[in-house]
């Protein structure tokens, strides 16, 4: 007589679509699952992102050196955006632990109090691969909130190195946190940041030297000469630690997004340059993975046997042979 047995059920996985739609029901799962295949460079979401429809949520770049309290503005935020009856996506950009590649969190635990909010979605992103500033899938994952239908995208970044710059091609308004500790505001004048904030924010006002550092961002800016039509930065004094101490920087993103209404980007303009950057990332994912340098080519070189640029030649025809690139 023949045994039963008994089999586990495939559970069948969510076509993108079915997946799409559930996060845009608020699905948590299914947003993890779409922001993961985004962190993950899947070229079939990555495309499919890149040629949906978005509305026009306002994505918020915050950026500062560390401890100016980036965390404790973005904690800020979403309380303000939240008691306005308005959905938060956040996604906070970490320096990629070297030992677990996983990202560090520090202190950015105090949003934690949000996460059962439904309204409410909070992301790490580990910076990995990079020197400082946005992981290379951020602004994928931005449109990709934005086709899920949050109503406000905060960034959060590293604060370190080439995260201004990217901040400011990603985010609508570029906030630019700074101290009165340390001499953040000349500091910030000495980067160059002053070419990419739309809002300053000398956070701590209430420390000493506040004052003084917003003297210093006004000399700095009174040097500019930006064209008669074009957006000036305001300075703004916040105490993000303080109930309301954000008050005026929210006035001041709102100021911007309605001139952003009358100085809109091209939809088509943003859409391309997404399916660019989705061509580019799954084409150095091929290269990524052909790159696996053989043993004999390392041996050819060390035995003078082939010149390097020889080998460098074969390593790039291996990776152009490799399989076709599916978008």
């Amino acid at each position: 007589m023949a045994e039963d047995t008994m089999s586990t059920p495939t559970v069948a996985r969510p076509s993108l679509d079915d997946e799409l739609h559930a996060a845009t029901q608020g699905n948590v799962r299914s947003i993890g699952r779409l922001v993961s295949a985004v962190e993950n460079a899947d070229a079939t979401v990555l495309a499919a992102i890149a040629t949906r429809k978005v509305g026009a949520p306002l994505v918020v770049g915050l950026t500062g050196p560390p401890g100016v309290g980036k965390s404790t503005a973005t904690d800020g935020l979403i309380a303000h955006y939240r008691a306005a009856g308005r959905t938060v996506a956040v996604l906070a950009i970490d320096p990629t632990s070297p030992l677990t590649g996983g990202a560090i969190l520090g202190d950015r635990i105090r949003m934690l109090r949000h996460v059962k909010d439904p309204g409410v979605y909070i992301r790490s992103f580990a910076a990995r691969r990079q020197l400082g500033g946005l992981a290379e899938t951020t602004e994928t994952a931005i449109r990709l909130l934005a086709v899920i239908g949050f109503d406000i995208i905060l960034v959060e970044t590293v604060g370190i190195g080439q995260s201004e710059v990217d901040i400011a091609r990603v985010a609508s308004t570029t906030v630019v946190l700074v101290s009165p500790r340390g001499g953040d505001g000349m500091q910030a004048v000495k980067a160059g940041v002053l070419e990419i904030a739309d809002i300053f924010v000398v956070n701590k006002a209430e420390l000493p030297g506040a004052e003084e550092t917003v003297r210093d961002l006004t000399e700095a800016l009174a040097h500019r000469r930006p064209a008669p039509d074009s957006w000036r930065p305001p300075i703004v004094r916040a105490s993000a630690a303080t109930p309301g101490g954000l008050d005026d920087l929210a006035i001041a993103l709102e100021q911007h997004r309605e001139w952003l209404e009358h100085h809109p980007v091209q939809p088509g303009q943003v859409r391309a340059e997404l399916v660019r950057r989705a061509l580019k990332d799954a084409a150095v994912d091929r290269f990524r993975r052909a790159l696996a340098v053989p043993d004999d080519a390392v041996a050819r070189v060390l035995e003078g046997v082939t010149p390097v640029d020889a080998v460098i030649d074969e390593l790039v025809l291996l990776g152009r042979s490799s399989r076709p690139i599916t978008l």
